[in-house]
């Protein structure tokens, strides 16, 4: 028995998310840009180069000249190698007239608008037969628009030579692009919100609203490099059949659905600055019902908050706060101060940090530290199963440590508290100890200790994690969790052994301390409502199992 997903239920869910998708293209959001892309600057050159020459052979007319555009017609800012143009810049018209012969006509109503495609088969007609709205030329390419109720959205690419040639209504504005202009790209601009919205602004009328063509053809579009449309397109077709999938049975099949949530909570990680991220964010949030429809949904969505928090776009920063370079400082200031008096060893020199090696750019006021700087780590002893006793002092083990990073001790092992503070002292624990499992199949498993563990002693296979005081411990696990899972690629299937040598030359970005505080306040209270999100997921799963019973032995 199949189920319907939250998007079955929620009013125009579908259309909302096909909306998204067009927005996030038509920014650039959707696919990442290429600087070896020749620039759309350099495209606009050759289509003026084009456009010279088939007026030069009477191909075309002569566009009236055009306002340069100005900041408050610019709908959003432009990825990197994007240019403003105005319609007639980058696209032409193909004439009209009164038809001499039959033709294939193109009315409104030929018009898929929930596809943006024409019928195959459109009226064949007669020229004295045709209705005098039949008048303008199109061809293979050409990107049309119905000016008459623009909310309709009735736009469409010709994808065929009809036989015999079509002509479409004058209810159209008819635009073919130049070479290097995809029409499938300047479709999905056409159809995307910031330019539905301009051409609403414009629109006079209020039972059949229309926009005029000169001031349809005012209107501006965001030019990516052609390389990039291509890319966008093929992005967007790819993510509009799993909007027909959706639509036609209700939900997505596992795979479907991670390539869409992936896709799209990809435009959060790609913000650049926390209030680019809440911009993106609202966008996202608006579908929430949408795409976090299942357990895996929240998983990748806790994902995403790992690593917008560790690349400081989960709170804003504050220039008044003490920068990172000095915390650094002082930690570096104290360790010298203890090597001086003896009570600590002098840590190994740890390599410059390169450029190459900074996967991302930090905000103001943090700096790149590694591992090493700011934590050491401390093994613990492989403990003789002769050594166990039925009571005393935990061994805390590997197998303490739920996948959640909580501790279970239904399967405890203990050893002489005699033994424990005399022979096994320096493997003592306190809580809110870290530890790193750094072996085997739970590789990379993080876990706090708590009162309820103590008095205990480290196990074998797993590192105590000793944590600068200058650093907030849970944001330096925070950090921890983004290391597994993004610079060692760490899964639940992962075996193997993590060096120590390694562990400390790995990256951590770090905030002002009293950022740290904030991240860790917002993190948790995201976290606290996704599993709020899971536990309702998890309510209505039970009940949908109960309804199938029901159904199946009523």
């Amino acid at each position: 028995m199949r189920h319907f997903d939250l998007i079955a239920q929620a009013p125009g869910g579908v259309a909302r998310l096909r909306e998204l998708i067009l927005t996030l293209a038509v920014q650039g959001k959707l696919v990442p840009q290429d600087p070896s892309d020749e620039p759309a600057s350099e495209l606009l050159k050759k289509i003026r180069a084009e456009k010279d020459r088939l007026i030069a052979e009477g191909k075309i007319k002569r566009d009236k000249p055009l306002a340069e555009i100005t900041d408050e017609e610019k709908p959003f800012d432009l990825p990197t190698g994007w240019e403003w143009a105005r319609i007639p810049e980058i696209t032409h018209g193909l004439g009209q007239g009164e038809p001499t012969a039959s033709f294939s006509y193109i009315d409104v109503a030929a018009i898929d608008n929930a596809k943006g495609r024409i019928a195959l088969e459109v009226q064949v007609l007669e020229a004295s037969d045709a209705p005098s709205r039949a008048r303008k030329n199109v061809a293979q390419g050409t990107v049309i628009y119905s000016t008459v109720r623009p909310y309709l959205k009735n736009i469409a690419v010709v994808e065929y030579e009809y036989v015999p040639r079509a002509i479409a209504s004058t209810a159209f504005a008819v635009m073919h692009p130049h070479t290097g202009v995809l029409s499938k790209y300047l479709l999905h601009y056409l159809r995307s919100e910031p330019f539905t919205e301009f051409v609403n602004s414009k629109a006079v009328g209020v039972a059949y609203p229309a926009i005029n063509d000169a001031n349809f053809f005012q209107g501006v579009i965001a030019l990516p490099p052609a390389a990039e449309q291509s890319r966008i397109v093929t992005r967007v077709e790819e993510l509009m059949q799993l909007c027909d999938a959706l639509e036609a049975s209700g939900q997505l099949e596992a795979q479907q659905h991670a390539q869409l949530l992936g896709t799209l909570l990809a435009t959060l990680t790609q913000s650049e600055t926390p209030e680019a991220l809440a911009d993106n964010w609202q966008r996202i949030a608006t579908h929430f019902d949408v795409l976090l429809d299942r357990p895996e949904a929240v998983d990748a969505l806790e994902q995403t908050i790992l690593q917008l928090a560790v690349r400081g776009l989960l709170v804003p920063q504050d220039p008044t706060d003490e920068p990172a370079s000095v915390l650094l400082q002082k930690i570096r200031t104290e360790k010298d101060h203890l090597i001086a008096q003896g009570k600590i060893k002098r840590d190994k020199l740890l390599p410059p940090i390169t450029d190459e090696e900074k996967p991302f750019e930090l905000p103001q006021g943090w700096e790149w530290a590694m591992v090493g700087h700011i934590a050491e780590t401390n093994t613990g002893f492989a403990f003789k199963s002769s050594e166990y006793k039925s009571e005393g002092t935990l061994v805390f083990r590997v197998t303490n440590i739920r996948p959640d990073g909580s501790v279970d001790l239904s399967d405890s092992k203990f050893i002489d508290p005699i033994s424990a503070e005399s022979t096994y002292k320096g493997f003592k624990l306190q809580a809110g100890d870290v530890l790193l499992v750094m072996v085997g199949g739970s590789l990379g498993k993080i876990g706090v200790v708590d009162e309820k563990c103590l008095p205990a002693v480290l196990n074998q296979n797993m590192w105590k994690i000793v944590i600068n005081k200058n650093v907030d411990r849970q944001f330096f696990v925070l950090c921890m969790r983004y290391i597994n899972r993004y610079q060692l690629k760490v899964t639940s299937s992962t075996h193997g052994h993590l060096a120590q040598g390694e562990y400390l030359q790995k990256l951590v970005g770090l905030p002002p301390y009293v950022e740290q505080i904030r991240i860790v306040n917002r993190v948790n209270e995201l976290s606290s409502l996704c599993a709020d999100l899971r536990q309702r997921l998890a309510a209505g799963q039970a009940v949908q199992s109960h309804l199938a019973d029901a159904l199946v032995t009523g």
